[in-house]
């Protein structure tokens, strides 16, 4: 697939101010949904303890049944998060990423309200669902107001601000989160992210015309049966990995998800070669560095997933911090990433992105092998912040070039789905991830089980910057 040739760069004063307002409008609709997954973490033992999913307190992180609850919440939003992503992704190609962005904003604010008065676990973890279902218009979206609207080098800079700013939300999430759960209490979390939606929502009218376009040279046409067929065969599977841990893969309700799901993900391939006017394009996989960022995506986002779900449960439960300390032990990753995120996404966009994604992983997950000196007693300062600060600069190495390398190849009229592509990888992959928490920690969340997830973290990680390393040609560039 031929590279779109770069645009000249823009001197207008209006199109400058404008194409500010494209980044801003995305990194705050991106936010909305990354502060969602951020702020819940460290909130969810006070979840647990108030609807009563078990005692999440004592030696270890509670018993199954408080486990289970806190995965719930997590997985209730990356499932339909992660099974609509692709039908997101098409819908913004399609309409336009405006209009796609502005529904997905309200309907945010409006599931984060029912989340936050859900007065038991089954309609916490429905309103819950009900926020994927939302939030999954959000992030393919803002990505591709940014794709189309930038290209060459200020392509690279853009998504390196993107990926700095939305990590705000990982710095602001589990401080903001723990000063909640501590004085006003866990619904205050979920009601809380009302503020940046109704402020991403003023700033909406104030952008430039053409960021209302979608796709060009066709009436609007959606995709139905793949659709169906991709929520489907995402939502099945996954299902039936979170429940078949808990009650047996031998169960009717895990087999006929399973089952029904791996169809319909035949049935979607089989469908997207033969329509003339498929959801998602399957011409995109022959893009070297798409398929290749792809698969690094895989490892890194469940690794990520599962490192920073684990943390504040140890700081919180195993070392008995309250919420305010465990969101500051989480701090400096935010700040690192902040820091440096915008000078690698550029440095990437330059240089090419194969050393950012190989040595960047290796670098988180030296971050998450130092937490293996966690003994108690628990030191947190000496056994976790160190190797969070780590963490924080792997990422930040790693993350923004990551992103420029999927849709450096990808023409501007597919970017929202390409996006979506990568999106709905990384929240499944982390999906999966979680899923498996229980199984790796062993039940509950000990010393030891902490170390056996810290383990496969780092394997996960390894993995990724290998095929990183194999994968994308040397003089590759991310735009």
């Amino acid at each position: 697939m031929s590279t779109p040739p770069p645009a000249p760069a823009p001197t207008d004063p209006a199109t400058l101010r404008g194409r500010r307002v494209v980044l801003v409008v995305a990194v705050l609709a991106s936010f909305v949904a990354f502060l969602d997954g951020s702020i819940v973490t460290v909130a969810l033992p006070a979840i647990a303890r108030e609807l009563g999913g078990g005692t999440a307190g004592g030696g270890a992180a509670g018993d199954g049944a408080a486990l289970a609850l806190q995965q719930w919440v997590v997985d209730a939003y990356l499932l339909t998060l992660g099974s609509l992503m692709l039908v997101a992704g098409s819908l913004s190609d399609t309409f336009g990423r405006v209009r796609v962005l502005r529904a997905g904003l309200i309907g945010f604010a409006v599931t984060s309200v029912l989340a936050a008065l859900a007065p038991d676990p089954g309609l916490l973890i429905a309103a819950r669902a009900l926020q994927g279902v939302t939030a999954a218009l959000l992030v393919p979206s803002s990505l591709a107001l940014i794709t189309s609207t930038f290209s060459g080098p200020a392509q690279g800079r853009a998504i390196g601000s993107w990926t700095a700013w939305t990590g705000v939300a990982f710095l602001i999430g589990p401080l903001t989160g723990g000063a909640l759960v501590d004085t006003l209490g866990w619904r205050w979390v979920f009601a809380v992210v009302v503020v940046p939606v109704v402020l991403t929502l003023v700033l909406m009218t104030r952008l430039p015309g053409d960021a209302h376009r979608g796709r060009e040279g066709a009436p609007p046409r959606v995709d139905v049966a793949g659709a169906v067929l991709a929520a489907v065969g995402l939502a099945g599977p996954v299902f039936a990995l979170i429940e078949g841990q808990r009650v047996g893969f031998d169960a009717w309700y895990v087999v006929v998800p399973l089952v029904v799901g791996l169809a319909a993900l035949a049935a979607f391939v089989w469908w997207e070669r033969r329509t003339p006017a498929p959801m998602m394009p399957l011409a995109l996989f022959r893009t070297r560095t798409f398929t290749v960022g792809n698969l690094a995506t895989v490892g890194i986002y469940a690794a990520l997933s599962l490192g920073t779900l684990t943390i504040p449960l140890v700081v919180q439960e195993l070392a008995g911090l309250p919420g305010t300390l465990a969101g500051l032990v989480t701090l400096p990753t935010t700040i690192v990433s902040l820091a440096f995120s915008t000078l690698f996404g550029t440095l990437a966009a330059t240089h090419g992105p194969r050393l950012f994604m190989t040595v960047g992983p290796l670098i988180t997950a030296s971050g998450f092998l130092w937490m293996l000196l966690v003994r108690d007693p628990i030191d947190v300062w000496w056994q976790v912040v160190p190797g969070v600060v780590l963490f924080g600069f792997g990422l930040s190495v790693t993350v923004a070039p990551l992103t420029s390398t999927v849709l450096s190849q990808i023409p501007p009229g597919q970017s929202g789905i390409a996006s979506a592509v990568n999106n709905a990888i990384s929240r499944v992959a982390g999906l999966v991830a979680v899923a498996f928490l229980g199984v790796i920690a062993g039940g509950a969340l000990t010393v030891g089980g902490f170390h056996r997830v810290v383990l496969v973290v780092a394997v996960l990680l390894g993995v990724s910057a290998l095929v990183s390393f194999v994968g994308l040609r040397h003089r590759t560039r991310a735009s």
